[in-house]
């Protein structure tokens, strides 16, 4: 197995494939000049073959091994940006204007990149290696969109890996889990109807407003009075739509936000009571709701046999203390979930140093975490397919 020194010669090339990325970010499926830029890194460092415009704008390339007949595994490397105003101030901040990469996908694709390039040189493994480069991981539905493109089985995968920067890690730190690793993302829309009027008149009107208010507080209790404590659910109101005008009280009330958990049972019961709620707290005050419940993503859970091998490969890179074996689940969600609920895989967390929090405007991905990723992956192509 190789060291981060092995790969240290690729990290200024990759370094200049990531601001290039950075400074050109593109959005959920939109990706024409992206996907085009890794079409043709791909194909110049000579990989075996590759499909572009699955689910739009995603690409998976093939990569053969020098020794004959084998299995076949997937990198996975997400894309798209985000729409936000960079603030990083770094020379090569975004030329979009309320477009930047607040979440290091250019360096996860950089990273892939490099680690394309390694392995179509060396080539030392048995099987293939199916690299996968995905759009629309921000909306949540990039992943299962590959996956229902039969990605998986046209390519005759059967297992899958991902990786994802951690600002607050230490740069060369790597963190994983067996099982449940991020939350599964579910998303509400809840429409509060009372009696519009005037606001100099509260008493001749029923006032959604005050009543929203309430209803938010005493979503709050769903979590902290009637699930375990162990069991963790975030509840979280994001939205809130009522009048435009001081002087109006006014019919309705819209309240949006989102709803996280590890375990699927809770998606059921957020669901069911965030209704119960709600309505009882409404229909006390004389008013009404309805609720839209949208399940966006499952919960992203690592195989145990294949969480062995991400722990083996990166130790082997970076030695035995500076991988966490036992971290703590997150409660961020990620499409990564479709591929694992389609294959056994897993995903780690790497260390990204003391930079800006990720969807942060000031964000931006450290390079000096490029070759650690980059070993990562080539180290795991060398242990799952080991010849």
């Amino acid at each position: 197995m190789n060291s981060v020194g092995a790969f240290r010669h690729l990290q200024a090339e990759a370094t200049a494939w990531r601001h290039h990325l950075h400074e050109n970010p593109e959005l959920e499926y939109r990706l024409y000049n992206t996907a085009r830029f890794v079409a043709e890194k791909l194909a110049s460092f000579g990989v075996d073959r590759i499909e572009t415009g699955i689910a739009e704008t995603g690409i998976v390339a093939l990569i053969d091994g020098k020794c004959g007949e084998g299995p076949r595994i997937a990198l996975r490397a997400d894309m798209d940006a985000l729409p936000i105003l960079e603030q990083s101030q770094k020379l090569w901040s975004s030329k979009a204007s309320g477009k930047m990469h607040a979440c290091g996908h250019d360096g996860h694709m950089a990273m892939l990149l490099g680690a394309a390039k390694y392995l179509a040189t060396t080539r030392r493994f048995k099987g293939a290696v199916a690299l996968i480069f995905q759009p629309a991981e921000e909306d949540g539905i990039g992943g299962k969109k590959m996956v229902q493109a039969g990605i998986m089985e046209r390519f005759s995968i059967t297992k899958v890996f991902g990786l994802h920067n951690v600002p607050g890690m230490e740069v060369g730190k790597f963190g994983i889990c067996h099982g449940p690793i991020m939350a599964a993302l579910d998303e509400f829309d809840l429409i509060v109807k009372g009696r519009g009027g005037h606001a100099a008149k509260p008493h001749e009107a029923i006032d959604p407003v005050v009543i929203a208010a309430q209803i938010i507080l005493g979503l709050q209790t769903l979590v902290s009075r009637y699930t375990n404590p162990i069991e963790a659910l975030v509840i979280s109101v994001t939205k809130f739509s009522a009048a435009r005008a001081y002087n109006v009280i006014p019919d309705q009330v819209e309240v949006a936000g989102s709803v996280r958990t590890l375990v699927p049972d809770l998606r059921d019961f957020a669901e069911r009571q965030i209704l119960s709620s709600a309505r009882g707290i409404a229909r006390g005050f004389g008013a009404d709701v309805e609720l839209r419940y949208c399940r966006s993503g499952p919960v992203t859970v690592n195989h145990a046999e294949e969480t062995d091998l991400a722990i083996k490969a990166a130790r082997n890179l970076v030695g035995p203390t500076s991988v966490d074996d036992k971290i703590l689940p997150r409660m961020g969600s990620e499409d990564f979930a479709y591929m694992l609920e389609a294959r056994p895989g897993a995903i780690i967390f790497l260390g990204n140093g003391s930079t800006a929090s990720l969807h942060h405007p000031a964000y931006d991905f450290n390079d000096d975490t490029l070759p650690y990723g980059i070993g990562y992956w080539v180290n795991l192509v060398e242990t799952v397919l080991a010849i």
